[in-house]
C-alpha cells in the first residue's frame, strides 16, 4: 500500500490548541468497524458502548517532563533537547535542535550545570546518544528545569501541566502521552465499573515513533521504533479470562493495542511480561488481541491512522474521517475521539 492512500484533507483550524475543561465532555464519533456506519456521541456515552464482562485496557505510563532548554558548554549556543528513551545506566536517546550543533564529546548544560548531557554517539535525523550527569534523583531535576513535550502542532502553551497526563498515569517514561485517555475522569472510570465492565491497566512508553513521519512511499518498507511495553500477571490473568467468555476486550489508544497485540501474538495468549515492540499495525493485518478501540483522530499519512484502517478497513475510517471534518469535529492530541467497535 502507498503513503498517499491514508491522506486526507485537514483544515488547521480543527487541529485543537488546548484541552477542554471537562475531560469527558469531548465529542465521541463511534464507528462500526464491519459495516462503517457512523453515529455522533459525547465521550460520556461511551459507558453505553461497554457490556458487563467486557475489559477496558489502559496505558498508565506517564509523561516526563522531557523538553530542556540549555546551552552548549564550549561556545553558549542555544540548544533544545527532547529526552525519549533511556538506554543503560544514565545514557539517554535524545533528539537534538539544533542537532548540527552537538557532535561526540559536546556537552549541553541545562539549569546552569543542574545537568549536564554529553554526546556518546550520533543517530539519524536529529537524534543522540547523550550521557547524563546530575546530582541528587533525575526525576526531580527533570521537575525542576523540564518543560511537558507537547507536539509541534501545539502552539498554545499549557498552563496545566496535568492536563497532558492521564487521571491514571503512575510509570513515569513516556515522552508524549496517550491521548486517547486524556478523555477520561476518574468518575467515569467508576461508573464503568460499576456497570460490570472490568478496568485493565499494561504500559506502554511512548518513544521516538510518536515524533517520526513515514518517510516512505511504500508503506511495507517503514519500520517502527522500539517502545518498552509490560504487562503485570493479574492483567494477563483478567484478560485471558475475558477472551475465555467470548467478551470483549477494547482498547484505548494505538499504544495499549500494540502492546497487547505484541504480547498475544508472540505466545498465543496474554502472559506477564516487559520487552521492546516494533510491532508496525496496517490494513492486512489480523488482530489478535482486541475486539475494539477508543483513540483520538490521527495525523493524515501517519501510522496511527494505518492502524485504526486495519481494525476496520481504510474505506471505512476515511469515510469516518471526512464526517468528523465536516462536523468540525476536534484533532489529534487535545481533540475528541472516535471508537471503533
Amino acid at each position: 500500500m502507498n503513503i498517499e492512500d491514508f491522506d486526507f484533507d485537514l483544515p488547521e483550524s480543527l487541529i485543537a490548541q488546548t484541552p477542554l475543561l471537562n475531560r469527558e465532555s469531548s465529542r465521541l464519533l463511534k464507528c462500526d468497524k464491519v459495516t462503517g456506519e457512523l453515529e455522533d456521541l459525547t465521550f460520556k456515552d461511551v459507558i453505553h458502548q461497554l457490556s458487563p464482562g467486557d475489559c477496558l485496557v489502559l496505558n498508565d505510563t506517564k509523561v516526563m517532563p522531557a523538553r530542556l532548554f540549555g546551552i552548549k558548554e564550549e561556545t553558549g549556543a542555544k540548544v533544545e533537547m527532547l529526552m525519549l528513551t533511556q538506554q543503560e545506566n544514565d545514557e539517554w536517546e535524545v533528539l537534538i535542535k539544533p542537532a548540527k550543533r552537538i557532535k561526540i564529546n559536546q556537552s549541553v548544560s541545562f539549569g546552569e550545570g543542574k545537568i549536564i548531557a554529553t554526546c556518546v554517539k550520533e543517530l539519524d535525523q536529529g537524534g543522540r546518544i547523550m550521557k547524563l550527569s546530575y546530582e541528587g534523583i533525575l526525576q526531580e531535576r527533570l521537575d525542576e528545569l523540564g518543560e511537558m513535550p507537547l507536539p509541534p502542532y501545539i502552539k498554545e502553551r499549557l498552563d496545566d501541566q496535568d492536563r497532558y497526563q492521564t487521571v491514571y498515569a503512575k510509570a513515569v517514561g513516556s515522552a508524549a502521552a496517550p491521548t486517547a485517555g486524556l478523555h477520561f475522569t476518574k468518575n467515569l472510570l467508576q461508573e464503568i465499573r460499576d456497570r460490570g465492565v472490568h478496568v485493565a491497566f499494561i504500559t506502554l512508553h511512548v518513544g521516538l515513533g510518536t515524533f517520526r513521519p513515514v518517510s516512505v512511499d511504500n508503506i511495507d518498507e517503514h519500520e517502527m521504533h522500539s517502545e518498552y511495553y509490560q504487562m503485570s500477571g493479574d492483567t494477563a490473568e483478567l484478560l485471558n479470562k475475558v477472551k475465555a467468555n467470548d467478551k470483549k476486550i477494547i482498547s484505548v489508544g494505538t499504544t495499549s493495542t500494540r502492546t497487547l497485540e505484541t504480547i498475544r501474538s508472540r505466545n498465543d495468549k496474554f502472559i506477564a511480561e516487559s520487552g521492546w515492540t516494533d510491532i508496525f499495525i496496517y490494513p492486512g493485518y489480523e488482530f489478535k488481541a482486541i475486539d475494539g478501540l477508543i483513540t483520538n483522530f490521527h495525523l493524515p499519512k501517519s501510522t496511527l491512522i494505518m492502524l485504526v484502517s486495519a481494525l476496520s478497513s481504510r474505506e471505512n475510517i476515511l469515510n469516518a474521517y471526512r464526517h468528523a471534518v465536516e462536523s468540525e469535529y476536534r484533532f489529534f492530541s487535545f481533540g475528541d475521539a472516535m471508537i471503533i467497535i
